[in-house]
């Protein structure tokens, strides 16, 4: 018998949720997704697995270790999405190929990483996210970041901040101080991981300018208010960094004209895993976890290896940390949570299925269940208190009156049935 125990237990990095935490979690979506229609997004789905050339790191998505691969029946390799940007990307290009003007989608998904369980990160997590296809302007970035920061009060969060930084001003440095490519990768590593000891380390083994080199290394310096980031164009005269700072400049004075600025703040030594991004990108951080909730950012040439050439720019909220966030702050959206059951006797029924619509016809939630001969009413009272519920309307006998308990304090009423069906009656 204990070697079938294994069956009801979930894998590492997955979990199970149910009742209150299941409805805050879908109310929590619900207003992520109105927040998403009201800027004029529409709602697609893309498949769970697609074929592995998708997500391969050719495309700058996540690493081969980090993928769940299976075979299909034609031996073709597939996998469960890690990252819903390059599936929109292959959606957009398949059915969207033509489109000239701007393309806004919208989802609501979950994506798979088989990466290690530390610090509570999810193999299975829920992600609702944006995508605006086919315009390159910082007036779209700034679209983009409003967005995040509205979904983010919708969902009940006060205190956050929105991390801006800018991939092109790390590619101009290296652009201009010849590193070869093997070297760029590790650089880049060492500084998306914020592993500064180590970038020190790594250009003192090479032969770039101590100039160069200061730059590098006051990357992690560079980050606060937009005038922190106005200064480092003392620091470099590369076209590619200083275009970078100006496109944050810009973004920064239309999140003003939205009334948002106030949410962001600016990190140029921010990079990412993904190396599809070649522009601006995003992060979005609160108290509660150990992690981004939001994640975003601009993709324009990801577009071009499905077919179609097209810049973009979107962002994905992790649906599971930002509940944790919001458990952690102690903060709930109102859910309609069921707290009451109507028990009937089969003699009751009739009045009883009445009783329930009228209280569901009225937006009332209410669990409807037979009495049994066993178990007895004390022990359907207890079942009802352990379950979270508040009240029983216990319907018997021809079903003209109600017994109503409160199962908190114990207190029973007799109710006729009129007075709850009143002009039903």
């Amino acid at each position: 018998m204990a070697e079938k125990n294994y069956l009801i237990h979930t894998l590492e990095g997955v979990r199970d949720i149910y009742g209150a935490e299941c409805r805050r979690k879908l109310a929590v979506q619900e207003k992520i997704l109105q927040v998403l229609y009201s800027y004029g997004y529409e709602h697609i789905q893309t498949p769970s697995f697609e074929y592995f050339d998708i997500f391969s790191k050719d495309r700058g998505s996540v690493g081969q270790r980090e993928l769940f691969k299976f075979f299909d029946r034609d031996n073709e390799t597939l996998v469960l999405r890690p990252d819903m940007t390059p599936a929109v990307a292959r959606f957009v290009a398949k059915y969207h190929c033509e489109d000239p003007m701007p393309l806004r989608l919208c989802y609501l998904e979950r994506t798979f990483k088989n990466n290690s369980s530390y610090q509570g990160r999810l193999k299975e997590r829920t992600e609702t996210g944006a995508e605006m296809i086919g315009d390159d302007c910082a007036d779209a970035d700034a679209e983009m970041i409003a967005m995040v920061i509205d979904c983010l009060k919708a969902s009940g969060l006060k205190d956050f901040q929105v991390e801006l930084g800018q991939v092109e001003f790390y590619r101009g440095l290296v652009e201009e101080s010849g590193l070869d490519e093997e070297t760029q990768e590790q650089l880049w590593e060492l500084i998306e991981n914020k592993n500064f000891f180590g970038v020190e380390e790594l250009l003192d083994a090479t032969s770039i300018s101590q100039e160069q080199k200061a730059v590098f290394l006051k990357l992690p310096q560079l980050f606060g208010s937009i005038d922190r980031i106005r200064e480092a164009r003392t620091m470099t005269t590369n076209k590619r960094a200083l275009f970078a700072i100006e496109r944050l400049e810009k973004v920064h004075a239309i999140m003003e004209n939205y009334g948002l600025s106030d949410y962001i703040s600016f990190d140029l030594g921010m990079l990412s895993k993904y190396q599809y991004y070649t522009g601006i990108i995003f992060k979005a951080y609160t108290y509660g976890t150990g992690d981004y909730i939001v994640t975003g950012g601009r993709y324009d040439r990801l577009l071009e290896q499905f077919g179609k050439s097209a810049p973009a720019v979107g962002f994905a909220i992790v649906v599971d940390r930002l509940l944790m966030a919001l458990a952690s702050q102690g903060i709930s959206l109102p859910v309609n949570e069921t707290n009451t059951m109507i028990l009937f006797d089969v003699s009751a029924r009739v009045p009883a299925i009445r009783l329930a619509k009228h209280f569901r016809s009225h937006s009332f939630s209410v669990q409807f269940q037979r009495k049994h001969k066993t178990p007895s009413l004390e022990d359907y009272l207890k079942t009802a208190a352990e379950s979270g519920l508040s009240n029983v309307l216990y319907v018997a006998g021809d079903g003209l009156a109600v017994q109503a308990f409160n199962v908190k304090t114990g207190q029973c009423d007799q109710i006729p049935m009129s007075e709850y069906l009143g002009s039903e009656e």
